[in-house]
């Protein structure tokens, strides 16, 4: 039975599994995108996103505290500075994991994860282009302008048949 046991371990030792997890959210830090397994990933969501919420108080107790994870200076200013910027007025939630697929050598499922505020294709707020084919766009987008339409040709329909029977009776004269 496997109660109470929460994380991850991702098959390695703890003080492997603490190594790599802090590379990890190191390069993460740095680079705002990463592409690893979907399994490290969440191990690595869970092991930043305190660090980030930490980050948004800038003192110099909540900086040793984010160094005693991380042991890279470029790395803390690089969080304090820009990152806690970016997240300042989120409530959690600073990361996003987006699947790619498989991975061909040995079938792993791979995704990258990346900071939620640095994508700036993410956060453009653009429509979308359908790609199905679909009647119930296309009328809606006609219906306002042929109601109309029809009402104004009708009327010349109209004449144009009164006038029909005019000149068929004068051809029949």
């Amino acid at each position: 039975m496997r109660h109470n046991k929460k994380f991850n371990h991702l098959g390695r030792t703890a003080s492997h599994r603490s190594a790599m997890l802090a590379n990890m959210a190191i390069s993460l830090i740095m680079h705002k995108r990463i592409t690893t397994t979907v399994a490290k990933a969440k191990a690595l969501k869970k092991y930043v996103e305190p660090l980030i919420t930490k980050a948004k108080e800038d003192s110099t107790n909540t900086r040793r505290v984010v160094f005693s994870y991380l042991q890279n200076k470029d790395a803390i200013k690089e969080l304090f500075s820009t990152v806690s910027e970016k997240v300042g007025d989120r409530p959690g939630g600073y990361t996003r994991i987006i699947k790619l697929g498989t991975r061909q050598g040995d079938a792993a499922q791979v995704c990258f994860i990346e900071l939620v505020d640095f994508d700036p294709e993410m956060a453009k707020d653009t429509k979308k282009k359908s790609t199905r084919r679909s009647r119930k766009s296309a009328p809606k987008a006609e219906a306002a302008a042929p109601a109309e339409a029809p009402a104004k040709e009708e009327a010349p329909a109209e004449e144009a048949k009164a006038e029909v029977p005019a000149a068929e009776e004068t051809k029949a004269e």
